[in-house]
């Protein structure tokens, strides 16, 4: 009985964490952390955008980072003056340990000025990609 109650209660914590990460995955939110992060064309190896800059963090064997990277294209491509750069994590260290990155995909929205305004871990949808550019332009 005793082998039961913990089968149930590990499968309970397991489904919980398993809901809580689904629900967290790819959300295009602001953290306290990135308050202030400015990013410059010379860092990102890149011209910044001329009203905002989508910034996606991949990794070679990222199979979410693909998705990403056409969705960041569909929307920089819709929206005048927006312009996506894709770099990757391994290349780019310093910035990954200076960003707080944990997992690829990453995405920071950027404002004109190269200000972090928004972040998504996990591939993020195309309705949230377009809400975060609202606040940054």
């Amino acid at each position: 009985m005793t082998g039961f109650v913990v089968c149930v209660v590990v499968l309970a914590a397991a489904s919980a964490y398993g809901v809580l990460h689904r629900r967290r995955n790819g959300r295009v939110r602001v953290r306290v952390r990135d308050d202030g992060k400015r990013l410059s064309g010379a860092e990102l190896g890149a011209q910044l955008g001329e009203r905002a800059t989508l910034v996606q963090f991949s990794s070679a064997f990222c199979a979410p980072c693909r998705a990403t990277r056409r969705v960041l294209g569909e929307v920089a491509g819709m929206v005048p003056g927006v312009t996506h750069v894709e770099l990757d994590a391994e290349e780019h260290l310093r910035l990954v340990r200076e960003l707080d990155i944990l997992k690829t995909p990453t995405v920071l929205v950027l404002d004109a000025g190269g200000r972090v305004v928004r972040r998504a871990t996990g591939q993020p949808r195309r309705a949230d990609v377009i809400a975060a550019l609202g606040e940054a332009v």
